[in-house]
């Protein structure tokens, strides 16, 4: 195709593009300056870049620049790799995936280090989320091998009737930018599990981990063609091509609500189906009964985990006023206790915000809450780049835009509440319901509390109750759909009933 040439992703077969391409993250624990993309199997360098810029400082890199062609490209692709890899049986798929989690363990530190220099996330957080997104695929390497149907009994005795599970079909995965190891091994592994094949559309902040997974899907021994990376500056063009054409079945999206309602308006044009993992606005209610000091570390442990920047974030505290200013002051002195730095270094808990849209939003929720009133106990202003102090705030009130409004940022807003029933009723006071968490050592009034929430994750006495094994998703402007565990498998499944009528004996 005009302007690509193959070579492999450390630059070293076929052609380099016109700016310097190095050893990338799988070849050499060094940054390179290129990344090519990943399109219908093949390694390609374009004619068309970017720039991706590292928030914490360090040098920046190039990127291949995916567009329309490249997207018709990689749908005619994955439809003809779909034939093959849906007929793969359920041991081979399993293998392959086992053999995937063993090669981003083996270069584990190379991905996180990329995480860490592409979006700013800590170097430590950054070798976790490595970890995570390795479980996910060692979940369904294991969830390949139990895609089950089922016998059942009809009205009459000369039919037999199954209910048998098929891949969905070829399937359009978009990530963001804030997990961009985990949320690509989320969807694609529970995809490729299921027999369906994957072109993956990473955020335009942080491509090029993805790009590194494919590379060691393909040193697994995966098919290339099933499992494609599309790196593009503007994503419309992309996305377009996917949604307008009906062989691409299913539409798997985590990001904001506003671009999720959008993206499920242009896929119901073909009807494809959709898994929606879309913003949060998480609630922590800490009861009087709380022991403090351990429901401080559990709300210091959501709200300020890659500085404030994940979907289940803590984003509204609310404390039972009896306890509120002890609560809020231990809060506080952990708070500054946090060390803010560089993320490649192993002491920095809190790194920089991604980017300075982020940074503005941040800084604005908490001059509005000052200006309604809001006291700040620590922090409360920018730093030099996209850095923002860890900042704790307390007379936080409903009319405050950070009520209402996704920070992504390290910022914690105090209020209080009198009752049980007054704190179920603020925490269920948004149109999300993603996470939300509480901490109290009554066990009837945690049952209780748990049936109340309307949402889809509730952490009772846990902040980060999130693992490969279990259901992530939410209810409400929250999305819909689950990702992990044996129910993620389900979403890139379709059931397929299926009647023998049986003839007469002789």
């Amino acid at each position: 195709m005009s302007g690509a040439s193959d070579a492999g992703i450390d630059g070293r077969r076929g052609a380099a593009p016109p700016a310097q391409a190095g050893a990338a993250g799988l070849a050499g624990a060094e940054w390179v300056d290129t990344f090519p993309a990943c399109v219908a199997g093949r390694w390609q360098w374009l004619g068309s870049q970017f720039r991706v810029i590292s928030p914490g400082g360090q040098p920046s890199a190039t990127v291949a620049d995916c567009g329309p062609a490249q997207a018709a490209e990689a749908v005619e692709t994955t439809v003809r790799a779909f034939e093959d890899w849906r007929r793969s049986t359920p041991n081979e798929r399993s293998r392959i995936l086992r053999a995937w989690h063993d090669r981003v363990m083996a270069h584990r530190e190379d991905i996180a280090r990329t995480i860490s220099r592409e979006m700013g996330k800590p170097i430590t957080e950054a070798r976790g989320e490595v970890l995570y997104a390795a479980a996910y695929v060692e979940g369904y390497a294991e969830e390949a091998r139990r895609i089950y149907g089922e016998a059942f009994v009809g009205a009459g005795s000369d039919k037999r009737h199954y209910a048998l599970r098929a891949p969905v079909g070829p399937v359009y995965a978009i990530t963001p930018w804030n997990f961009p190891a985990a949320m690509v091994t989320r969807k694609a592994a529970a995809a490729l599990a299921a027999g369906c094949t994957v072109i993956l559309k990473p955020a335009e902040q942080a491509p090029l981990t993805a790009l590194l997974l494919a590379r060691a899907w393909q040193e697994a021994g995966g098919p290339p063609a099933a499992l494609q990376v599309l790196p593009a500056r503007d994503p419309v063009p992309v996305s377009a091509a996917m949604f307008a054409d009906r062989r691409i079945r299913k539409l798997t999206f985590t990001g904001s609500t506003e671009v999720g309602r959008l993206l499920a308006r242009q896929s119901a044009t073909t009807l494809k189906r959709m898994s929606l993992e879309l913003g949060g606005h998480a609630p922590f209610l800490v009861f009087e009964d709380a022991d403090i000091d351990a429901a401080v570390r559990e709300v210091m442990a959501s709200k300020f985990r890659n500085a404030g920047q994940t979907c289940v974030c803590v984003n509204r505290i609310f404390v039972h006023d009896s306890i509120a200013d002890v609560f809020a002051q231990r809060l506080a002195a952990a708070t500054r206790r946090l060390v803010i730095g560089d993320p490649s270094d192993d002491a920095t808990e809190i790194g920089p915000l991604v980017d300075r849209p982020g940074l503005e939003k941040v800084a604005g929720h908490v001059e509005d809450a000052v200006r309604h009133g809001a006291r700040v106990l620590c922090g409360g202003h920018a730093l030099h780049g996209t850095y923002f102090e860890p900042t704790v705030l307390t007379g936080v009130t409903r009319e405050m835009r950070i009520m209402h409004e996704e920070t992504f940022g390290p910022v914690a807003p105090v209020s209080t509440f009198t009752t049980e029933a007054q704190a179920i009723a603020l925490a269920n006071d948004t149109p999300y319901g993603l996470a939300a968490y509480a901490w109290t050592r009554d066990l009837s009034r945690s049952h209780r509390v748990c049936d109340a929430l309307d949402y889809g994750i509730v952490g009772i006495n846990d902040g980060a109750p999130s693992c490969a094994q279990a259901p992530f998703g939410g209810v409400k402007d929250s999305g819909m759909g689950r990702e992990g565990g044996p129910w993620g498998l389900q979403d890139y499944l379709d059931v397929k009933y299926v009647s023998v009528k049986l003839a007469a004996a002789a």
